[in-house]
């Protein structure tokens, strides 16, 4: 009798997960991507603001599965999934499966704006982190030659949007950056010329966290010099401006939107399924879709509730649902059950510039050097690779003792069309 085929779509927290639990367990396992490598997303802020290589926080997958028994990967496009024929469909052919993992992720959702979805840069792409760090070095290049006031003090005006974590530590390590290198790469640039403006729709900053953690990230932002504007939403942006909800305008010609995210475009793939807000697809208790309960959704396309909430789109999330479909899987072949999928929520924590960051686990809240260490700690463990580990490890020692940043260099001086939002 041929082994069962589980396929992954998607080899990010969620599918990285699923593949671990199943590799070498007797399924015959595939794993599909448009990329040939895991991407540790939430360093990518560090890429775009110079503080590492684009490769210290990518693994490739073929090293991850080469020595797992059973297991392949296709490096391909996923075009759709045939539901009723069991087989996903891509750009290398067609691929069958007896259990299928959906985890493709999310996009960056910008609410129907085309304005700003042609303007702004997001991070969901390693290119994207290259593309956004070379735009940074190549305005403070424009500026130290341009002559007119208005124009040079647009050109170092830099607008973030969404005070969630990565706004907030993409504001924080950007300021550090023109404050401790960018400056001083340019004599002829003070600190005073340049803007850091985060702007967040709500009252606080990091509205997951407790009011105290937020209201002190807040007062270090602002300590550092970053512009924090609360109740404020953008509206609108050209090459040249952001337009916020009240009329005020912004001159600048850096837009950076982390303001939310909605289900990758493969949700749109599964026809005939129930779907939520931000396109995310409805799932059962044990994450498979109805009348479909060999197909498995997890991670920012899944729409599972708790207490009648649903869950956040966050890696923590997608981790422990990878986990747990590959595991409903193998109950299944063994003829076993297990327990709805329940979600345990192990802290939150944000990194804000050297030494300072807010953190919350098993009940404590921590804030300033302790929970930067912890923060650091964390990001390491989680890393993939040896490699990766030791290079992030120096790259921030040294950024640490020095206040330096090495990466800064501009590999394109155009914006690459690929990378457009």
């Amino acid at each position: 009798m041929s082994k069962k085929r589980v396929v992954i779509a998607g080899m990010g927290f969620g599918g990285l997960r699923a593949a671990k639990a199943l590799a070498g367990s007797g399924f015959e396992l595939t794993m599909v991507d448009r990329n040939n490598f895991h991407l540790f997303q939430p360093l990518l802020y560090q890429v775009a603001t110079a503080g590492l290589e684009e490769e210290a926080i990518a693994y490739p997958v073929r090293a991850l599965t080469r020595h797992w028994r059973g297991a392949s990967f296709l490096l391909a496009e996923i075009s759709g999934v045939d539901l009723a024929e069991k087989c996903l469909l891509t750009d290398a052919g067609k691929v069958s499966y007896d259990y299928l993992i959906v985890a493709a992720g999310s996009r960056t959702n910008y609410f129907g704006m085309e304005s700003v979805a042609t303007h702004a840069f997001d991070l969901k792409r390693l290119d994207q982190a290259e593309d956004l760090r070379n735009h940074i070095l190549l305005k403070f290049e424009q500026a130290s030659r341009e002559p007119d006031y208005q124009r040079r003090a647009a050109l170092l005006t830099f607008v973030i949007v969404g005070g969630g974590p990565t706004g907030v530590e993409f504001a924080g390590a950007l300021r550090e950056l023109i404050v401790y290198v960018l400056s001083q790469d340019h004599p002829d640039i003070s600190v005073a010329d340049t803007r850091v403006v985060l702007i967040e729709a709500a009252d606080s900053l990091l509205t997951a966290m407790p009011s105290d953690l937020r209201e002190y990230a807040c007062r270090k932002l602002r300590s550092m010099g970053v512009e924090v504007l609360l109740e404020n939403r953008v509206v609108g942006a050209t090459a040249e401006s952001v337009e916020l909800h009240g009329g005020a305008v912004i001159a600048s010609h850096t837009l950076f939107w982390s303001a939310g995210v909605a289900a990758a475009e493969m949700a749109g793939y599964l026809l005939g399924v129930e779907r939520a807000a931000a396109g995310r697809i409805v799932v059962q208790s044990d994450l498979s879709i109805k009348d479909h309960p060999e197909v498995f959704v997890v991670g920012d396309m899944a729409c599972c509730l708790q207490e009648g909430v649903p869950l956040p789109m966050m890696a923590p999330v997608a981790s422990q649902q990878g986990t747990y479909a590959a595991k409903m899987i193998h109950a299944r072949e063994l003829g076993n059950t297990l327990p709805p999928f329940r979600y345990f929520d192990k802290g939150a924590m944000a990194t804000i510039g050297k030494s300072c960051a807010v953190a919350t686990a098993a009940g404590f809240r921590f804030r300033g050097y302790i929970a930067w260490l912890a923060w650091l700690l964390l990001h390491l463990y989680y890393l993939i690779g040896f490699r990766n580990r030791m290079v992030v490890m120096m790259n921030w020692t040294y950024a640490y003792w020095f206040q330096e940043r090495q990466v800064r260099l501009i590999t394109a001086k155009k914006r690459r069309a690929a990378s457009l939002p």
